[in-house]
């Protein structure tokens, strides 16, 4: 399912016009990204989390010589799915 599906699905749910249901899909997803920017925890009951990890620096190889690179420390969004929503989709 792509953007343009889902905003159509919402607005059949809803009840609405595609580009309402487009503005609140974007709304959302722009709060989520921005509270996940400034490193605050989004949960959804029954969906999941969205959080902020950061990954530490680590020792990689460069492929085309073979030779160890540094890969240095980054912080990098992650999603963590309910348990609900794992048992729904096993």
């Amino acid at each position: 399912m792509n953007k343009d599906e889902l905003v159509s699905a919402i607005a059949a749910k809803t009840g609405t016009t595609k580009r309402s249901a487009e503005e609140m899909l974007k709304a959302v997803l722009d709060t989520i990204r921005d509270a996940v920017r400034d490193g605050d925890r989004v949960t959804l009951l029954g969906f999941g989390s969205f959080i902020l990890r950061e990954r530490n620096e680590r020792i990689g190889r460069n492929p085309k010589t073979g030779s160890e690179i540094t890969i240095p420390r980054r912080k990098m969004p992650k999603f963590v799915p309910s348990k609900e929503f794992k048992h729904l989709v096993e």
